[in-house]
């Protein structure tokens, strides 16, 4: 059967584990199929929705055999061909958890070879009206989101994970825009920009400490993530009064800030300007810290040239796709005492910490937050601490 014929077909499947990206795999005459809004365990219809020479894509439009953990999503906007933004919406909030720690842990062995029973802490919310970031699509002025993996618009009059303070923009028309973006701060300020433009600046509290961020720029979407994060990375890293710190991809401040309050020295090293600029406004009245613009790596290259030889601790919160083998090399060569490494991805979390692992550190302690409700996002802290026995790929 060719691409074209396959494509739109409807097949039944068993639905096996979940994988990372929100869906779940089964297969079909042997070749994997990737499962949207199915369940482990559950016998349902699928129509394909792609095809690739290694695997499948599908969407389950009818479900045989439903799992016990399985519910009605709340959002009327959920499911096959309707909006794209979440994965879990027909699972309840444990189950949703309890897939969340399988991903984790299956990737940390497969990809790093990590053995990690995982449990997912939770917020304390439901899985609703935590998202303070909200970016919505717009197409002919109207705003809506694009179903899965497509740039076609559903519209939808409200979002059910948005917080209830972001300003409502779905009843507005954007005849200008490509995007509207509505944010709301822990101050209750709100802002909305439309594309990548900059639209000012709203202020976070964090620990009774307040932090300038750009509308635009990257701030942890659930209210309580920034302080759950830095909760974990201080508790991991014990920093003592007067040992030295490194903070990288350190945004405008938030983990520098806490490390200083800790006694430490700090130097923290950010690519964005605009987040650099609002972090020297942020810890002004901390001379511990040093703020460095500019990437990663060169910088840190740049400080081993200009005797920068040794750390005490390192944070570090990279992007999506990691902090990869160059920037991991010159952390272990500081021979910090404990690493703390905040991902947002666990495959470039289980390469990395594979890396780490060659070097010499292993993981004393993971945990997980679920601060993504409904999508299959999760956030993890790891806690690395030197452990010479190491070899290569082991942790």
């Amino acid at each position: 059967m060719t691409a074209e014929q396959i494509v739109g077909t409807l097949l039944e499947l068993e639905v096996g584990p979940v994988a990372h990206g929100g869906h779940c795999v089964a297969r079909y005459e042997g070749q994997v199929v990737f499962v949207r809004h199915a369940l482990p365990g559950e016998l349902v219809h699928a129509r394909v929705t792609e095809q690739t020479t290694k695997y499948l894509r599908a969407d389950a439009v009818q479900v045989l055999t439903p799992s016990p953990q399985r519910i009605e999503p709340p959002c009327p906007f959920a499911g096959p061909g309707r909006c794209g933004g979440c994965d879990f919406q027909h699972a309840n909030i444990v189950e949703q958890r309890r897939l969340k720690a399988t991903v984790v842990s299956d990737t940390l062995r497969r990809i790093g070879g990590i053995e990690r029973n995982i449990v997912v802490e939770s917020p304390g919310d439901d899985g609703l009206g935590w998202r303070t970031r909200m970016r919505y699509a717009v197409v002919d002025g109207r705003p809506g989101m694009y179903a899965h993996r497509t740039h076609d618009l559903v519209q939808i009059d409200k979002c059910l994970i948005a917080h209830p303070g972001t300003p409502d923009v779905l009843h507005e028309q954007w005849p200008e825009a490509s995007s509207v973006k509505a944010v709301v701060s822990s101050e209750g300020k709100s802002a909305v920009l439309t594309d990548d433009n900059s639209g000012g600046r709203v202020v976070e509290v964090v620990r009774n400490r307040r932090f300038r961020v750009e509308a635009n720029g990257f701030w942890q979407a659930h209210p309580d993530a920034p302080e759950t994060l830095v909760d974990a990375v201080l508790a991991g890293l014990e920093p003592r009064d007067g040992e030295t710190a490194l903070d990288l991809y350190s945004g405008v401040g938030l983990f520098a800030a806490f490390l200083a309050q800790a006694g430490c020295a700090v130097l923290a090293v950010e690519g964005s300007k605009d987040a650099v600029k609002n972090a020297r406004r942020n810890l002004h009245d901390l001379p511990e810290v040093t703020l460095e613009a500019g990437d990663v790596a060169k910088v840190l290259n740049n400080a081993a040239g200009q005797g920068l030889e040794s750390v005490d601790l390192v944070v570090l919160d990279p992007p999506r796709t990691g902090a990869g083998q160059d920037v991991v090399r010159r952390i272990a060569a500081l021979s910090p005492r404990k690493i703390a490494y905040v991902a947002c991805d666990p495959a470039a979390l289980a390469r990395d910490l594979k890396t780490f692992g060659g070097l010499g550190y292993g993981v004393s302690s993971l945990r997980a937050f679920d601060l993504f409700g409904m999508t299959h996002h999760i956030e993890c802290v790891a806690v690395l601490e030197p452990r010479p026995e190491l070899g290569a790929g082991v942790a």
